[in-house]
């Protein structure tokens, strides 16, 4: 049990270093009372949001409770007693509180960051940066500390599979909705913004005469700090549900603990030891960072198995997890980097036409899946060959390890995530406040870097989530074989097959919901801002004053009633094959989930990520500069790639965690009650 309490212990240290930060960043100075001003309004907007979305995450959590006491891991009239029961909604209420908790963390130290860089850049890009880059880690050191925390309490509280997989689920449930329903928020804010400020207006982007800014600006916080703060929350403790169930058999749980703990302990010292040079590339910061971190991670997981006698064909599944998402973060820095050869041709193509944008951009994102998904594949395959001579059950045990491996970092992926919103809000107030031309430059190349380092960050994500859900298939049949059924997929059952094809759509159907859910709720907002430039006198000359309260609200009320549908229909599904045909159906439905959603998270994450930075390498002078054919071109391409990049693509890979969550928890059921 040591490695599970020295856990405990590093989570302590994490929340010292989270609450260290978070002094340090409110200390800073803020420019004037304007941005104070518009700040309010960012901070006011985002909590709102907040508020609301959880009253309703909150009703659905109760339902679900009330689901998991009546059925799992048995129904309640079978005569195995109520205490699991009650044990497993007690295990799934902390999941969702600690995953609500992780996105509550996020906003408030967002909503203060923003101010500080944007004051930060009037003296130099070096302040400008640590000033995001420490809000970022904020939550980075909170949300990661709470995971590790929240999984060693509920392991000491139950020992029990069962229970692990509904604190999981409960993790994965809320962070589906928040992540789906933060991005439809931000994304309706930020095309009707684009569209009718820089396309049809050629106002900037941020100018505070667009009604919709505020919104933009609150939706940034929503749904690129929250809802992924929550979704990174999920991939950690879904990773780390799937290795103590496969490995509760095996009396492997120690080597799990040591390995998140070392890792939870090396990110502590990347984010202490980030920097920016005198003449550093943020960007090269970003990454310097991630890459000491691995290094420290790996010196100390070696040391560790030497020390508590761990098997090292273990720690080198973990270092092979942990170098695939190096190699996957490298590959989506090559498609996204505003500084590489795919961005530049994209930009290009963008003087030929919006037709050549999309074409050329789409074909970048399709290419970029290749290196991640055969990464993903072959650091499944060499763990599993790696640990094979360990044993029995080792093999999957040895691909858990490798999500683990890849998920060790988190702490430091989440600063560099979370960076990347704090700074782009950073240029927002920037311009709203007016400090200048020279701030908003150095805004701009700091918000580059953000762009860059979201994608890297969503690609390792998503690569984590890729391993993961592996995993949670070999939880899966550890699952089904403890209830005494031995289990195997062959593709030729047409059980087996009928579950794959479904599955294989879901991704798909999930994704056209919630962008379809961004394209209407945009649509009201545009129609919004026309009506606002008609109706307010002087509005379009800067001496009337926008209503950026109705265009926040249109925002909320439209992610709220389009965040449940997608979810609802994902658990569904599963379930509704689950019954149908088996657990032989889930094991095929979980296979073309897995390879589906994996294809387009990276597809829309790296094309969305892309059009992006073409617009910015655009603005920056290239190719005509701001106002050009070719900039509004960038801007239409942007505005396709948004829901891709920050809606659709990111929540993919929770939704695969979903699935197989409620797959593992429902597989007695399934047993029992299949109709073939």
């Amino acid at each position: 049990m040591f490695w599970v309490y020295a856990a405990l212990a590093v989570s302590l240290v994490s929340f010292f270093v989270a609450a260290y930060f978070y002094n340090w960043v409110k200390k800073l100075p803020t420019a004037n009372p304007k941005l104070d001003e518009v700040g309010a309004l960012i901070r006011e907007g985002a909590f709102t949001f907040l508020r609301r979305e959880y009253r309703v995450l909150g009703l659905f959590s109760i339902i679900v409770m009330a689901v998991i006491f009546l059925f799992f891991p048995q129904p309640v009239w079978a005569g195995a007693g109520v205490g699991k029961n009650l044990l497993m909604v007690f295990a799934y209420l902390c999941g969702t509180v600690l995953s609500a908790l992780a996105g509550y963390v996020g906003i408030s130290i967002a909503t203060i960051a923003n101010l500080k860089a944007a004051t930060a850049a009037r003296e130099s890009i070096q302040k400008s940066f640590m000033a995001g880059f420490r809000g970022g880690a904020v939550m980075g050191m909170a949300v990661i500390g709470t995971s590790l925390a929240g999984a060693a309490l509920i392991y000491i509280i139950s020992r029990d599979a069962d229970v692990i997989m509904a604190f999981s689920f409960g993790a994965s449930s809320l962070a589906l909705f928040a992540k789906a329903g933060g991005g439809i928020f931000t994304k309706t804010a930020d095309i009707a913004a684009d569209l009718t400020g820089k396309v049809e207006l050629g106002i900037p982007e941020d100018d505070p005469r667009n009604p919709a800014v505020i919104a933009d600006n609150v939706g940034d916080n929503v749904g690129d700090v929250a809802g992924m703060g929550a979704d990174l929350f999920d991939s950690n403790v879904a990773a780390m549900a799937a290795t103590i169930v496969i490995a509760l058999s095996l009396g492997e749980v120690p080597f799990l603990f040591c390995v998140t703990t070392l890792g939870l302990l090396a990110s502590v010292v990347g984010v202490l030891c980030a920097r920016l040079g005198k003449n550093g590339n943020p960007s090269r910061a970003l990454n310097g960072g991630t890459y000491l971190t691995c290094g420290v991670f790996a010196a100390l997981t070696f040391i560790a198995c030497l020390a508590s006698g761990f098997e090292l064909r273990l720690w080198g599944a973990a270092m092979v997890g942990m170098l695939a998402g190096v190699i996957i973060g490298i590959t989506s820095d090559f498609f996204t980097g505003d500084d590489k050869k795919p961005v530049a041709k994209v930009a290009e193509a963008c003087q030929s036409g919006p037709a050549f944008t999309i074409l050329s951009g789409f074909s970048y994102g399709l290419l970029s899946a290749l290196p991640a998904l055969v990464g993903i594949g072959l650091a499944a395959l060499i763990s599993y060959k790696l640990c094979a001579p360990l044993g029995a059950g080792y093999e999957m045990l040895g691909i858990s390890c490798a999500a683990i491996g890849m998920l060790s970092i988190v702490g430091m992926i989440i600063s560099s995530d979370a960076y990347g919103p704090i700074v782009d809000n950073a240029r927002g107030v920037a311009e709203m406040a007016d400090l200048g031309d020279e701030v908003l430059e150095i805004t701009d190349e700091l918000d580059a870097a953000g762009n860059t380092a979201k994608a890297i960050t969503k690609g390792f994500s998503i690569g984590a989530a890729g391993l993961t859900v592996i995993a949670l298939l070999g939880a899966f049949r550890e699952v089904v074989q403890a209830a005494g059924v031995e289990i195997t997929f062959d593709l030729m059952d047409p059980l087996v097959f009928f579950g794959m094809l479904v599955g294989a759509a879901i991704p798909a159907v999930f994704s056209a919901m919630l962008i379809m859910g961004v394209n209407r709720n945009s649509q009201l907002m545009v129609k919004e801002i026309h009506r606002q430039f008609k109706e307010i006198p002087g509005l379009k000359e800067g001496t009337g004053k926008p209503d950026y309260a109705r265009c926040i609200d249109i925002s909320t009320l439209g992610a709220i009633r389009e965040l449940v549908p997608a979810g609802l229909t994902a658990i569904a599904a599963t379930l509704l094959v689950g019954f149908i045909g088996g657990v032989q159906a889930i094991g095929g439905y979980l296979t073309g989930n897995i390879i589906s959603g994996l294809l387009l998270a990276l597809l829309m994450s790296n094309a969305g990520g892309l059009w992006d930075n073409a617009k910015k390498y655009i603005e920056s002078g290239h190719f005509g500069g701001k106002g050009s054919d070719a900039h509004k071109a960038a801007v239409i391409g942007d505005t396709v790639g948004d829901p891709f990049k920050d809606t659709a693509g990111p929540s993919i890979n929770t939704q695969i965690t979903v699935v197989s969550l409620v797959s593992s928890l429902a597989a007695v059921l399934f047993l029992t009650y299949s109709i073939f």
